[in-house]
């Protein structure tokens, strides 16, 4: 038995095989989109804000 899982873009049915290279997509072009979508900013994951070392006033140099 092959499971299967729901493409996280369109929605179409993907076989969990090595030969499915594009898992969990369907194919390059939906994980292309997603990829798009990360770095877009459309995407995110929860969690406490990180502070920016370039923002740090005590390292700034004055």
């Amino acid at each position: 038995m092959v499971l299967t899982v729901n493409c996280p873009q369109c929605g179409r049915k993907v076989e969990w095989t090595d030969a499915q290279q594009w898992k969990p997509f369907c194919c390059e072009r939906c994980k292309l989109i997603d990829l798009g979508d990360w770095a877009a900013g459309n995407h995110r994951i929860a969690g406490e804000p990180v502070a920016d070392p370039d923002d740090d006033e005590s390292t700034a140099i004055h």
